[in-house]
């Protein structure tokens, strides 16, 4: 299942760093991060459960970069 979530970030590498930290929380199988139009998609593993898992991407981003938030 892909999902795609609304996100706020102010540099190309703050971006890279979120993109990074969502590639590697566990039930996420892709992930692409949108600078330009600020928005993040996920596609999760099978079994994962989608909320779950995006609570985890946002701890994980949240200590990646302080310069980005997602919107769930």
């Amino acid at each position: 299942m892909k999902k795609t979530y609304h996100i706020e970030v102010d540099c190309v590498n703050c971006a890279g760093k979120m993109e990074q930290a969502a590639a590697k929380t566990a039930g996420v199988a892709a992930v692409t991060v949108n600078f330009m139009g600020q928005k993040m998609v996920v596609e999760f593993a099978e079994g994962a459960d989608p909320a779950a898992v995006m609570r985890q991407v946002q701890k994980n981003c949240k200590k990646a970069t302080r310069d980005g938030e997602i919107f769930l």
